[in-house]
């Protein structure tokens, strides 16, 4: 019984015999099924990369965006039900406006995390809520920590990162993460990077259309979170697809071979 959740899953404050909360794992499950999210932590900023999959042929281009800028210096990519993702995002932005109007400074990304995670684990703590089907990374830049990267979890925990994947290809798209020198690497390298593996995870046989969303907070952008400029975003889908044709055409070389 307590294997599958029956009996145990009605409430998210009810633990199973063997100390599972349910709730918890259904919401993990949502972010498993979205579409893959990757951030990067350079030596001059952070990037963000979001595979946004077109739920319907006539939807308009660049609507339901994943990814939204919290504060001049902030912004999240999120993947998982996207109704939680405006929640999570307007909770996020009260906690910047307010800190800002209190203290008269841009709230630092460590405490941001702190504050929206321990919100997100709030929402396992009561009868009457649910967790957040999301799960988050947040990018950051303040003078004294320079630029950080964080994710966000449906239980409420929270880590920093040099970088990151969530969504339906993470484990692919970590695998292709771990190959990188985050203390040399700039944005620019990160941008194309992170298209080449998007579109590497991509199954285009099972998967829907994807659109590649892209933002960052770098020198370049005066370390303000905007989204990449069009031109190198276009730069960047083309290098991930001769990088991908190439790679496709040494493997078929090299079954020739044998």
């Amino acid at each position: 019984m307590s294997s599958i959740g029956t009996g145990y899953d009605f409430s998210v404050t009810t633990y199973s015999p063997d100390g599972r909360i349910f709730q918890v794992e259904y919401a993990d499950k949502a972010v498993e099924k979205s579409g893959t999210v990757i951030g990067v932590c350079c030596k001059d900023g952070v990037v963000l990369g979001v595979e946004k999959l077109i739920e319907f042929k006539m939807m308009e281009k660049g609507s339901n965006s994943r990814i939204s800028t919290v504060a001049r210096h902030s912004g999240m990519a999120l993947a998982g039900w996207q109704p939680d993702t405006r929640l999570l995002v307007s909770k996020a932005r009260k906690e910047a406006n307010d800190y800002k109007s209190f203290y008269g400074a841009s709230i630092p990304g460590h405490l941001l995390c702190d504050r929206l995670s321990s919100h997100m684990h709030m929402h396992t703590m009561y009868g009457y809520l649910r967790p957040y089907g999301i799960s988050a990374l947040l990018a950051t830049y303040d003078p004294q920590n320079g630029p950080t990267l964080y994710n966000l979890t449906p239980s409420g925990k929270s880590w920093g990162y040099y970088a990151c994947a969530i969504g339906k290809g993470q484990q692919a798209a970590k695998n292709e993460l771990e190959k990188l020198d985050f203390k040399t690497i700039t944005c620019k390298e990160a941008v194309k990077e992170i298209a080449k593996i998007l579109y590497g995870v991509h199954d285009q046989v099972k998967d829907k259309e994807f659109e590649l969303e892209m933002s960052w907070v770098s020198e370049e952008s005066k370390h303000q979170h905007v989204r990449i400029p069009q031109e190198l975003l276009d730069e960047a889908i083309q290098y991930a697809k001769d990088s991908l044709k190439e790679e496709d055409e040494e493997s078929d070389e090299e079954i020739e071979d044998q």
